[in-house]
């Protein structure tokens, strides 16, 4: 469902046409065509309503007959490209000859339009022409930079990131410490601020941070750069693979940026990427006010006057770096997120969830809502639990699951019972123990009950209360030998070593 709501937002509200939403998300051209079809037989508007969530968008754009539009037979677009070329050949010519083999079939103008779509889709070299405030390509460029360690004069590589505008070729580029997904968001981030505003798409090449599964039908793109898209209102436009020419703009700023900035500082030696930057940024501005070579003005010049008063402004905040993944919330509804556990409503137990993962909070998402935001902890194994999640009859609810631990336990041996007792009694709440409990029942599928009973029996004598210690127990076969235990210490009788109380008052006397 988070593709239909990207869908109707970048028709509705960003204006793009349904092909370029296509080719954005990885859909059929007729997908986008039926969910807006839909959407405005429902009269819907954008923005949705706040309280439409998946479900309910759902039976608005499925429920009931909308009615499908008719189909029409196509032309046969070769033969049409073909004929064209013949002299004294024309478009209205070829329609009239085709509506006389088909008179319910494309009026002009459409026969125009679909024409003109499927010469879009054939192998022809043609001159771009941009918009202004339409697209920002951006890439890395090739060569990398050195970073030498002044300690021990290793040296390390780092990475030029480029973008440039379509309209005016106005060019950002930044040095980066690797290409990992932080930093791209990074330089996207920085690109968006650097030109004051927000472009109607972001073309990029087929990098793993930015596309998870490159494919010019349907790529996939990283969870996280389509969370950046969204939250700037922009669009993402992967090119295809091994298609130079869908990013001939990135292509030739990268290679400016390579001839007017690290050519120039080919003899400097670098100790960070700080300092690459520091040298970059004034080599960047010049490279933005150099004179073209062919037409007058400078990049900068047409910046100010195409693309930056066609640029969306920049929302309010800044894009933080989030990390998208999914989880299915287990029996105690607590969502493991690095190795540690976060609660989800007691309802959702089953379901999977979108995790939203950023330096300083954890959300978890339900079809495209946010149904718990927890502040993120270091460490391993702690819970953050939200009182709410739990269910109404808190106490019968947990009662219930903790005697069906409890009742299976007995039927292993009372001391394996007692070792989930002492378990879920030590935890701040029941529901903490339960994976515990968990873990101890299923080494039962490994090991007899009589092993797994005389190992519980050692880790209370122990006081090993942990899934981990019972494990190991039987594991290195412990539960198999006798147990020694360190003798109950007993109070010392008198004896002619010991000197007493009245010894020490004595002695305080003498000094004294």
């Amino acid at each position: 469902m988070r593709q239909i709501r990207d869908i109707l937002r970048l028709h509705w509200f960003q204006g793009l046409s349904m092909r370029s939403i296509a080719h954005s998300l990885g859909v059929s051209y007729g997908s986008v065509h039926e969910v807006v079809r839909r959407a405005t037989a429902a009269e819907l508007r954008w923005p949705l309503p706040p309280e439409l969530d998946d479900a309910g968008l759902e039976r608005a754009l499925y429920t009931g007959n909308q009615g499908r539009p008719r189909v029409r037979p196509e032309p046969d677009w070769p033969t049409v490209d073909r004929e064209l070329r013949r002299k004294g050949v024309t478009l209205q010519l070829l329609w009239l000859e085709y509506k006389h083999g088909h008179p319910d079939g494309l009026q002009y103008t459409q026969f125009c339009q679909h024409f003109a779509r499927w010469q879009a889709t054939q192998d022809v070299v043609l001159r771009q022409t941009y918009r202004a405030g339409e697209k920002m390509f951006v890439d890395y460029a090739g060569p990398r930079l050195p970073v030498v360690n002044p300690r021990t004069g290793e040296i390390r590589d780092a990475s030029l990131f480029v973008a440039a505008l379509g309209a005016s070729s106005m060019t950002f580029a930044e040095a980066h410490e690797d290409r990992t997904l932080p930093r791209w968001i990074g330089g996207n981030t920085h690109a968006l601020e650097y030109f004051h505003g927000v472009p109607a798409a972001v073309v990029c090449d087929n990098l793993k941070t930015g596309v998870e599964e490159p494919c010019w039908y349907e790529p996939a793109l990283n969870p996280t750069y389509a969370d950046w898209a969204a939250h700037y209102g922009t669009v993402i436009l992967p090119t295809r693979t091994d298609h130079p020419r869908d990013n001939a703009k990135a292509e030739a700023a990268v290679l400016l940026a390579e001839r007017w900035i690290l050519a120039v500082l080919r003899h400097r030696t670098m100790t960070s990427v700080a300092q690459w930057n520091e040298a970059i940024a004034p080599l960047r501005e010049a490279l933005n006010d150099r004179p073209f070579r062919k037409r007058a003005g400078t990049r900068r010049q047409l910046f100010e006057a195409l693309d930056r008063p066609a640029l969306r402004p920049l929302p309010p905040t800044p894009y933080e770096f989030a990390e998208w993944r999914q989880a299915k919330v287990p029996f105690d509804y607590h969502v493991t997120v690095e190795h540690n556990f976060y609660s989800a409503p007691y309802r959702l137990v089953g379901e999977r969830v979108d995790v939203r993962l950023t330096a300083r909070t954890v959300e978890l998402l339900h079809h495209g809502r946010r149904v718990a935001s927890h502040a993120r902890v270091i460490g391993r194994g702690h819970y953050v639990t939200d009182p709410a999640h739990r269910p109404a009859a808190h106490r019968r609810y947990l009662d219930w699951s903790s005697e069906r631990l409890i009742q299976y336990a007995r039927s292993v041996g009372p001391h394996t019972a007692q070792l989930v007792e002492t378990i879920l009694r030590e935890r701040p709440h029941p529901e903490h123990g339960y994976r515990t409990c968990m873990g101890i029942i299923r080494l039962g599928t490994h090991y007899p009950p009589g092993r797994l009973e005389a190992a519980a029996a050692r880790a209370l004598a122990v006081r090993a209360h942990s899934y981990r210690s019972l494990k190991s127990i039987l594991e290195h076969g412990l539960d198999q030998t006798t147990l020694d235990l360190v003798p109950e210490l007993r109070p010392v009788g008198p004896h002619a070593n010991v000197r007493g109380a009245d010894y020490f008052s004595d002695h305080k006397e003498e000094v004294h």
